[in-house]
């Protein structure tokens, strides 16, 4: 199956529940106009957002990538990274470039194995895949990935046609919808090259990158910008909705808000919750939700609002052409006019209304027990000079962690770790910390500024999150935490997870603010050594991947 392609797929291909699903990315340059303003962007098949990759529960990903890129003003290497899947026994192929692997060079291929488990124990959820070599996925790389349950889509799964509902979803009583037409993603843009924007921040000293306009399902505005068509999202009245919602942004946070609606959470980061019923939802970079919106009201046009207040503001003079209040879509009612809602245009009342502390799991993981291992970790976080989000070493504006600044290494961190002897764990850098194996692991993040933290190969549980008591109990459990998110005048408190060591490799912990990881907002967790020896085993390809990449010139990597 490795060489099928996904026009073949399209054509009817049916596929056994537990079985391989193949996909072909072609990585282009490609001239898009999701704003108004055209521009190339780097594009998975030549749309933006890419395609969506899906799948039953116990399936797993053969994704082949094929790197056109030529560009010489954006990046021309690519890697990929399958956000929120775990990777189990397949680390090599999670994606971040110089943690897990050598990125893949323009003029050569590579095929990434995505697993998720088996159809019993597995993974099932909203996901999503990005590029992970520098700030790549600002230019589009980026979409959605989506796991059903067992036997939740019918053998034309990939021509949209037909789904049934999944059997085996917990919430199966609370929608009757939940197909491609309710994936929503959510996404800032940016006019200029993430290349450049990079460069100009890190190595010039520029204010950190503003973003142009914000998208819903690659459609948007920007401040007097032409009035380009809105996005649309279609209901019948009296059907329930499931809505994925993603946020694939660089750096905003958006609050999710539908006209006369309000919506119940019931997913959060792949992980099934108890249902939590709000007016709008909060969602930092690289979070997901699952919501359930009741198309009760009357047939007519409703706003979608999501605005963000980036930097504390909904609008800034330090970019023209971003207004926080400009994101809008359209909720249509069957038989309602083809038409902008005739209602004033919503904005929510208070933004974070949504508290993360009050979602439940549907399962809870056990606390770890008197007699068991653990390890309490501390993670103080800021910027060189300690005063905002702009430090400077060098020149460059730098984040750091524990007073180190993350830096990609030459070689691989995985490559690194199967290099070193039986019993050695010693000679990693200082932004590489040494995880035992089987030990709860608390890790506390301290630090000013709203920040996602998004951790590779794991959930979590968020024992304390930004605001709101602790909870040891049934905690929310996720993969991405915002730190010091946005609730008025509160202060703020440490924001608490805790996770178990049973998945050996190299793990990021990052920043999702993508310009913070690139000035070093991260730290590479090697979780069990001697284990990712005995049990990661990476392909031939893989091992080609860093002596074709390290004979570019530094102008293509």
């Amino acid at each position: 199956m490795v060489g099928l392609s996904v026009a073949f797929l399209l054509a009817g291909l049916s596929l056994v529940q537990g079985g391989i699903v193949p996909y072909t990315f072609n990585i282009t340059s490609t001239e898009v106009n999701p704003d108004g303003f055209p521009r190339n962007a780097t594009t998975v098949n030549g749309i933006m957002p890419g395609p969506v990759i899906t799948g039953n529960k116990g399936d797993d990903f053969m994704v082949l990538v094929n790197n056109n890129l030529q560009d010489p003003n954006m990046y021309q290497s690519v890697t990929i990274h399958w956000h929120g899947i775990l990777q189990r026994r397949t680390n090599y192929d999670d994606g971040p470039a110089q943690v897990t692997q050598c990125p893949i060079a323009p003029g050569h291929s590579y095929q990434y194995m995505v697993e998720t488990g088996d159809s019993e124990g597995g993974q099932a959820g909203t996901y999503w895949y990005h590029s992970h070599l520098g700030a790549q996925y600002v230019d589009g790389l980026r979409g959605a990935l989506v796991i059903y349950g067992n036997n939740a889509i019918t053998s034309s799964r990939f021509s949209w046609a037909q789904y049934a509902l999944d059997p085996n979803d917990p919430h199966k009583d609370l929608y009757d919808v939940d197909d491609k037409s309710t994936i929503i993603t959510l996404t800032d843009w940016y006019h200029e090259s993430a290349k450049k924007l990079g460069d100009d921040w890190i190595n010039n000293r520029t204010i950190e990158p503003i973003p142009d306009a914000n998208l819903l399902n690659g459609v948007g505005r920007y401040l007097n910008g032409p009035p380009t068509p809105r996005a649309v999202i279609n209901v019948v009245q009296g059907k329930r909705y499931r809505f994925r919602i993603i946020n694939m942004s660089a750096i905003i946070p958006f609050n999710f808000t539908v006209e006369g609606h309000n919506v119940t959470v019931i997913e959060a980061d792949g992980v099934s919750h108890q249902p939590y019923e709000v007016s709008s939802v909060g969602i930092a970079a690289g979070q997901r939700y699952s919501v359930v919106l009741n198309a009760n009201q009357p047939v007519r046009n409703y706003w979608i609002a999501y605005p963000s207040n980036f930097r504390d503001t909904i609008t800034t003079p330090l970019q023209p052409n971003y207004n926080g209040t400009e994101a809008f879509a359209i909720l249509r009612y069957e038989n309602a006019p083809d038409a902008e809602p005739t209602t004033p245009q919503i904005t929510p009342s208070e933004f974070g209304v949504f508290q993360e502390y009050q979602l439940k799991p549907l399962e809870s993981p056990a606390p770890p027990g008197p007699n068991e291992p653990t390890l309490n970790l501390t993670l103080n976080f800021r910027p060189q000079n300690g005063n905002g989000s702009i430090g400077a070493i060098g020149g460059a504006n730098v984040w750091k962690i524990n007073d180190v600044q993350y830096t990609p290494p030459k070689i691989p961190t995985l490559l690194q770790i199967l290099s070193m002897g039986a019993n050695q764990t010693g000679g990693l850098p200082p932004d590489v910390q040494v995880l035992p194996r089987n030990t709860s692991i608390t890790v506390q993040l301290v630090g000013d500024d709203h920040h996602p933290f998004h951790l590779h190969g794991h959930t979590f549980q968020v024992i304390q999150s930004a605001f709101g008591p602790r909870n040891e109990i049934d905690p929310p459990v996720r993969d991405t935490v915002e730190t010091n998110n946005f609730r008025g005048n509160q202060s703020a408190q440490a924001v608490v997870i805790r996770f178990r060591t049973d998945n050996p490799g190299p793990w990021f912990l990052h920043c999702h603010k993508d310009w913070h990881l690139e000035a070093g907002l991260a730290v590479v967790f090697a979780e069990d050594p001697a284990g990712v020896r005995d049990t990661i085993h990476p392909p031939p390809a893989w091992e080609q991947l860093c002596d074709i990449y390290n004979a570019l010139p530094p102008s293509q990597q």
